[in-house]
């Protein structure tokens, strides 16, 4: 089964259900004809092949700003013929069959949800949640359709403050800036995301790695200080949180995107999913990649914090940095700054700055955008 076969760009789609279900007999009618034929064979599922090797980067013409990566025309399988390949085959089916009967009886579930329910109906195919997270990215590179699409719905950690009003359908208007340090709750409801209505007069979007100084920003009404909209997916961006920050990208496109992250692999890593996406979803990343900024922290930033405050670089940060290296999406600049954290063997942290009073974040960051400090 071959969807868009002539494109050299290959993408998942957002589908209503029906068409999905439909993408998916159309899987089983083509298995079951080559079964039944004068030859019968077991098919082979032949899946956009998701390894580095397939994946591209898609950059503007005059800059930079508009860059993402997607996967190309490029296949792998999966089959029954060989005994270590055989379990993944199995469970394309078995993911398959259970979106059938979600998306039948109208429903959605989480990825966590959908383990649990497998677990007890196919134990002996499923052990972890790596191997239906996987498998899900299985199903997706075969039905060529998006995640939300397959009834699997995005479980979300972020939140959002400041100057921005959201309203679902038919409820009230909820001030995000009267949210307390708490915030606004995401929703994984990526519909429901998307028929948000918004309205700001911030002049920024700030995207913060850590939820305690998320907190600490929006304790102290940084955004009124500062017009802007503050959110945070509590570390690695979750989808939920990357989809409302690429709307509102779209709706506020004169609104510049900086991130606040930790001076470290882990936290450009970060920065770079929100601004790439990521490839283990190359089929989906465009639609929540945006153009962000590195406003902090930064190798120029070391002479603000005390050397008793910079830390070692572990093996893990080592291995993330060694990643991005070779990474073709890593422009010039945000390379320059890993190699000085690799050169350095040093890494550090957003709190360390607190060595000059609770309240210099907010001036730190205002300073920084006064100046046109990020890259």
């Amino acid at each position: 089964m071959r969807f868009f076969a002539d494109r050299e760009i290959c993408y998942a789609d957002i589908l209503p259900p029906p068409e999905v279900r439909a993408r998916i007999e159309v899987a089983v009618l083509n298995f079951l004809k080559i079964l039944t034929c004068t030859d019968p064979a077991i098919s082979d599922l032949l899946l956009i092949n998701r390894k580095s090797s397939n994946r591209r980067v898609s950059q503007g013409l005059l800059t930079d700003d508009d860059t993402w990566i997607f996967l190309s025309r490029s296949f792998c399988k999966r089959t029954l013929m060989r005994a270590n390949a055989a379990k993944a085959f199995i469970r394309v089916w078995k993911v398959m069959e259970m979106c059938f009967k979600i998306l039948s009886q109208e429903k959605r579930v989480t990825q966590r949800e959908l383990f649990y329910k497998l677990l007890c109906v196919s134990p002996d195919c499923f052990s972890s949640q790596l191997q239906v997270n996987r498998t899900i990215q299985d199903v997706v590179g075969l039905l060529r359709c998006s995640r939300y699409s397959l009834g699997i719905m995005a479980s979300s950690r972020g939140i959002v403050a400041g100057r921005l009003l959201l309203q679902e359908p038919d409820k009230e208007v909820v001030d995000c800036s009267e949210c307390g340090s708490s915030g606004y709750a995401i929703s994984g409801d990526l519909d429901l995301l998307d028929r948000l209505v918004m309205k700001t007069d911030a002049r920024y979007i700030i995207i913060v790695e850590k939820h305690a100084i998320f907190h600490r920003l929006a304790e102290d009404r940084v955004f009124n200080h500062i017009p802007s909209i503050l959110i945070t997916a509590k570390g690695y961006p979750d989808i939920a949180t990357r989809f409302l920050l690429h709307r509102m990208s779209r709706t506020f496109p004169e609104l510049p995107i900086m991130a606040l992250v930790d001076w470290n692999p882990a936290g450009l890593a970060i920065l770079c999913t929100f601004k790439f996406g990521s490839i283990g979803m190359g089929l989906e990343a465009y639609r929540y990649a945006c153009n962000v900024k590195w406003l902090g922290l930064r190798g120029d930033d070391l002479q603000l914090i005390p050397e008793e405050s910079l830390v070692s670089l572990k093996p893990r940060d080592l291995q993330i940095a060694k990643s991005l290296m070779s990474s073709e999406t890593l422009q010039e600049k945000h390379r320059e700054e890993l190699a000085l954290m690799v050169q350095s063997g040093k890494r550090a942290e957003i709190e360390a700055l607190y060595f000059h009073g609770y309240d210099y974040l907010g001036k730190y960051i205002a300073k920084k955008i006064v100046q046109a400090n990020y890259i």
